[in-house]
């Protein structure tokens, strides 16, 4: 009998402690590593240095990996969860998780590979998984913004099974380089409170952009037939040698020819003239000869 009334009053003090009512889920995802699975007073990899600074931020203390969650949301993410604070879910135990650095334990990828997504369920429970993907161009080096991830998830699940504790999923992730984040929300279905969570991802780097320069093309090398066809024949010289070069300027010179024409003609007539001249001498002169000779006759006789 005092053994039953001992066992009672312990039933009576338990119930006191635990309230009534629907047991919440908890969770968080392992696979790729969220920040609080990796950095909470639970996580797996406390001791790296984003860890440690997050750990500082927060006063010393994370809360567990598996309870960042928030009552009461009924899809209104956006309006609840302020930018900023969306790794913490705005809750002041995990706000050393929103710390903008690149650091944080991180997940390799590629764009258009299939990524699984395993989200541990400590506790069973229903509900939607809404996952996103921050947008290229987003900057590691600022605090997460909505803006930042875009209007619609990469992927919805509704009520997937947990298998082997966890709740799997897969999604494709698009084009992107440098580092992202996977930001995961969890609304519950059958109690009032949604579970948010950030998964640093990183994609390759972008290729270095190449200048390209303009090569003229290369000529094709003469073959041994057209090489030679071009050896026998020889060059027509378009130069002509025989005229000289005369300034624009300059008058042509003209050498004199050796007996001018008009000399010439001159000279001739002057011979001429000459000559007529003597011959009307000599005329004359005979003519004087007879008369004198006609004259000694006539003395004679």
């Amino acid at each position: 009998m005092r053994s039953f009334l001992v066992a009672t009053a312990a039933v009576a003090v338990v119930a006191a402690v635990v309230p009534a009512g629907p047991v919440s889920a908890h969770g968080a995802p392992t696979t790729p590593i969220s920040r609080s699975a990796a950095c909470a007073g639970n996580g797996t990899s406390t001791g790296a240095a984003a860890c440690k600074a997050a750990k500082a931020a927060t006063g010393g203390f994370i809360g567990a990996f598996d309870n960042l969650r928030i009552a009461n949301v009924n899809g209104n993410d956006r309006k609840v969860v302020p930018d900023g604070k969306l790794c913490s879910g705005g809750l002041d135990a995990y706000r050393g998780l929103d710390l903008p650095r690149d650091d944080f334990p991180s997940t390799s990828v590629k764009s258009g590979q299939t990524l699984k997504v395993a989200y541990r369920g400590t506790i069973l429970h229903q509900g939607q998984f809404r996952i996103f993907l921050t947008k290229s161009g987003y900057d590691p080096a600022k605090r997460l913004t909505w803006d930042d991830l875009g209007s619609k998830p990469v992927g919805t699940f509704t009520d997937p099974p947990l298998t082997g504790g966890a709740y799997r999923m897969s999604v494709k992730l698009p084009e992107r380089t440098g580092r992202h984040i996977l930001y995961v929300v969890w609304e519950t279905s059958s109690t009032p409170d949604t579970y948010y969570s950030c998964s640093d991802l990183v994609f390759p780097a972008a290729a270095p952009v190449v200048k390209k320069t303009t090569k003229p093309p290369a000529k094709p090398a003469a073959s041994a037939t057209s090489a030679a066809a071009t050896a026998s024949v020889a060059p027509v010289s378009t130069r002509q040698s025989a005229a000289p070069v005369v300034e624009a300027t300059s008058e042509p010179s003209v050498e004199p020819t050796a007996e001018p024409v008009l000399a010439a003609t001159s000279s001739q007539d002057d011979t001429a003239v000459g000559h007529w001249l003597i011959g009307g001498a000599l005329g004359a002169a005979a003519i004087a000869g007879m008369i004198a000779l006609v004259g000694r006759r006539r003395r004679r006789s």
